[in-house]
């Protein structure tokens, strides 16, 4: 039997670099075919929109070697040999008593170079490099439990934007390629990380108090019910990320983090947003998180509503790496 020979690498323009892409032809998302050169083409079709959700944030990389079938690596640290162009911050974490050089976005270069690296997923932190200890993203997660279904993450989502509007905040809602929906809130990075999952708990125990029946922020999973949707305030924590806008997700699907306008929140489906459906609908509507760094809010009244709900004996969230 002849020895299997490998598809020839491409070099594609990304901005102002030339990327090599090895193994271009290898079969990321199964469901449909997709391939490595297919997820970097993807990241070309949403560059201006990929490059603001992660600019100057650390970043951590979901890399699939083999596809997305295969084994997943949570990769925080820059490898050797990587470009002198690339931009990185060093992050400490005292638990481990360690440091890591973390990927931080500046260009589309540095997005198809993590491709390169079979990165399909990114995963930044809510801080810029600046100044990693003060978040300027407040991130409302909305995790539907089991038995929820996407029509109750609806109803969620609509309460929650009611409460923005009373505060008199912008929130950007996506798809979070999931069961779920993500709504994004740029903040002055005036707090540190405690208390904006303090606020963030608190804003989830507002939107908990319009709609008991529908909505939790009982910490411990053995505790909520399973019908019901957790408004997961503990993606505020330090070091806790979820997908950017524009990420695509590792699953074989190929589905997308997708921003959408509060219009449409009653007809988007999570499902069909994907790598093969997202690049024409960029390209028509554009990036609607564009105007997300145009404003920032205070986390003032939401700072008194968790001084209130602390003074009312509301129950204090566990330390944010107790696990449920």
């Amino acid at each position: 039997m002849a020895p299997a020979t490998s598809t020839p690498a491409v070099e594609l323009s990304a901005g102002d670099r030339r990327v090599r892409i090895s193994n271009p032809d290898r079969i990321y998302f199964p469901a449909r075919g997709e391939t490595k050169l297919d997820l970097a083409n993807y990241y070309l079709s949403v560059g201006d929109g990929i490059v603001r959700a992660l600019l100057d944030r650390p970043c951590m990389l979901h890399r699939y070697p083999t596809g997305v079938d295969g084994e997943k690596v949570h990769q925080k640290r820059i490898p050797r040999g990587a470009p002198e162009w690339l931009e990185t911050v060093q992050i400490r974490f005292p638990r481990w008593n360690r440091t890591a050089d973390e990927l931080c976005v500046t260009e589309i270069g540095s997005v198809i170079w993590a491709v390169q690296m079979s990165s399909v997923e990114f995963h930044p932190w809510n801080s810029r490099r600046f100044d990693v200890e003060r978040p300027d993203e407040w991130r409302i997660d909305l995790d539907p439990m089991p038995e929820a279904g996407f029509d109750r993450v609806r109803h969620t989502a609509r309460i929650a934007h009611e409460v923005l509007d009373e505060l008199g905040m912008t929130g950007f809602p996506k798809t979070s390629g999931g069961s779920g929906l993500h709504i994004y809130v740029r903040i002055e990075p005036e707090w540190a990380f405690a208390d904006v999952r303090r606020a963030a708990l608190a804003f989830g125990r507002e939107v908990e108090r319009r709609s008991p029946d529908d909505v939790t922020t009982t910490w411990w999973r053995k505790d909520r019910d399973p019908s019901a949707v957790f408004v997961d305030f503990n993606q505020n924590a330090r070091d806790h990320t979820i997908a950017a806008a524009y990420s695509v997700r590792g699953n074989a699907e190929g589905t997308v983090s997708t921003p959408f306008e509060w219009g449409e929140l009653d007809d988007i489906e999570p499902r069909d947003c994907t790598i093969a459906t997202v690049p024409e609908r960029f390209s028509r509507v554009g990036d609607l998180t564009a105007a997300i760094d145009d404003e920032a809010f205070r986390l003032d009244t939401l700072l008194e509503w968790a001084d209130r709900d602390e003074r009312e004996g509301h129950e204090q969230a566990p330390d944010p790496d107790s696990t449920d």
